[in-house]
């Protein structure tokens, strides 16, 4: 029997598959772990939040430097360092026996995701180009959709049956393999190895971070967080004007179909984060349910992200316009987080939840794997890894601050209600107990009810926004795309195979 060759290029793809299956993962499985991890470490509110939130807001800050840094040095040095800080994070979260220190391990965890999806998203758009470019970026949604879909059920599983901390050992074992794998990727980096640009670095950082920071405050100490957040992104964008190479060139922002695509998933992003990680504890909390319970329930919204993105691809082979797939999938989030407003109530079964749930996840599915190639295609190929930064500091970034606001959101409006902080915010966290839970689960029901409402009113002004943006004529790339955004060579993949399969078994790689 002649033994099995697995290409350079497919062997970089696999490497970088298994760091977008278990990124996401993690983040859909955390959640189902929060409620136990409250009593456990007996936290609540914005500490408690901090799990989750801390994790994003430190992902998103990090994300544009360390494309940046991947143009520079090395995108799978980049991609590998970066694996290496989220299983150091992870291990030191699972063995956390106080609220403060899990919240600085999750920040510490986040900080390294943000080199591995940067990196990762890089290296594809590096390795391959064309047609099976898209295949890449189709396979990558497949997986990270698998990841999504397939961490709460595992974590609840998991949560259920050996503790919460079995789940971040669970996903540092996955690390230390992806850590691994990294030896075998070929290196990529910009042809001219220009200077660093620290002084940009430190001010984006600064500013994002602070800007994020300061969201989860509250008093005089929000708004002075946010008005030095704003000094030091104003003065970023002064130094990378004046820089001979700048961290951000500003030309992308300028590219209007290159912020279209960012904007649409985006927003896609932040129409499913909050009901991806605040429900469960939700369901656990006003329905009674278990954590592998909820995480079932939850397979309504992430199940569907198996099958839609190859869905998407079939779609575009016939002809289907990208433009108007990405606008389709904000429609069905507006949709779904409108009947979640009006369907919800204490009690709600799969039943009553399958609606709605399933519409954002099938959103979810037309979007991934569709936003990243598309907008990948409108760049220049020495600026790939600030263009991924971006993507990815903007679609991780308005996660962070919709998670911020949307879990603060809920405690004030709580708040409001039931006129004190300590039980608004074990509401919030889901400890709902003794013989008040009915009338706490009606008034955290009603609470719901207005947050997802207001999240639908973004979405369809969003959808109105990305139509626009994306109409023809709407920019000039610099790698030649046709009048509706798109690469007319990367919008064919083939149909015979799942994409993973595809693009592991012979995509074109890029000269």
């Amino acid at each position: 029997m002649k033994p099995i060759h697995v290409s350079r290029p497919a062997l970089t793809l696999l490497i970088v598959l298994l760091g977008y299956l278990t990124l996401p993962m993690s983040m859909s499985g955390t959640t189902i772990a929060l409620p136990e991890i409250g009593r456990d470490l007996d936290a609540s509110g914005p500490a408690l939040q901090w799990v989750v939130t801390g994790y994003f807001l430190t992902a998103s800050a990090v994300m544009l430097v360390a494309g940046s840094l991947g143009d520079l040095f090395g995108r799978r040095k980049v991609y590998a360092a970066g694996a290496a800080l989220y299983t150091a994070g992870t291990f030191a979260a699972a063995s956390s026996q106080d609220i403060l220190l899990l919240d600085l391990a999750r920040t510490l965890a986040g900080i390294g995701a943000a080199g591995v999806m940067a990196g990762g998203g890089a290296i594809l758009a590096a390795t391959f180009e064309g047609a099976a470019r898209t295949k890449v970026f189709a396979a990558v949604g497949t997986v990270a959709g698998i990841g999504i879909a397939v961490g709460p059920s595992l974590s609840g599983l998991l949560v259920g049956s050996f503790g919460w901390r079995t789940t971040f050992l669970v996903f540092a074992v996955a690390g230390i393999v992806i850590i691994s794998a990294t030896f075998f990727m070929q290196e990529s980096k910009a042809a001219t190895r220009p200077k660093l640009d620290r002084p940009g670095a430190v001010t984006f950082i600064g500013a994002l971070g602070l800007i994020m920071f300061s969201i989860t405050q509250s008093g005089t100490s929000r708004w002075a967080g946010l008005a030095a957040g704003a000094a030091l992104l104003a003065l970023f964008v002064r130094i990378e004007r004046r820089s001979d190479h700048p961290m951000l060139d500003l030309g992308l922002i300028r590219n209007r179909g290159f912020m279209g695509w960012i904007v649409g998933g985006t927003t896609i992003a932040v129409g499913s984060s909050g009901v991806m990680i605040f429900f469960p504890t939700y369901l656990q909390g006003a329905n009674s349910l278990s954590a592998s319970a909820a995480g079932l329930v939850m397979l309504l919204m992430t199940a569907p992200v198996f099958v839609v993105p190859q869905i998407t691809a079939r779609l575009i082979n016939r002809g289907v316009r990208p433009r108007h797939l990405i606008v389709t999938a904000l429609a069905l989030s507006a949709t779904g987080n409108t009947l979640l407003a009006v369907l919800l109530h204490p009690g709600i079964g799969p039943v009553g939840l399958a609606a709605p749930l399933a519409l954002i996840g099938v959103a979810n599915g037309l979007a991934m794997g569709l936003v990243d190639g598309q907008a990948m295609s409108l760049v220049d190929p020495s600026r790939v890894g600030m263009a991924s930064g971006l993507l990815n500091t903007v679609r991780a970034g308005s996660n962070s601050l919709m998670l911020a606001v949307f879990g603060a959101a809920l405690i004030a409006l709580l708040q409001s209600r039931l006129g004190d902080p300590a039980l608004a915010a074990d509401v919030a966290a889901g400890k709902l107990t003794g013989p008040q839970h009915a009338s706490l689960a009606s008034e955290f029901t009603d609470v719901w009810k207005i947050a997802v409402a207001a999240v639908a009113l973004i979405m369809i002004a969003a959808t109105v926004l990305v139509w626009r943006m994306l109409r023809p004529g709407s920019s000039t790339p610099a790698s030649g795309t046709d009048q509706d955004t798109t690469a007319p060579d990367s919008t064919t993949v083939t149909e015979a195979t799942p994409p993973a399969l595809q693009a592991a078994s012979g995509p074109a790689p890029r000269a």
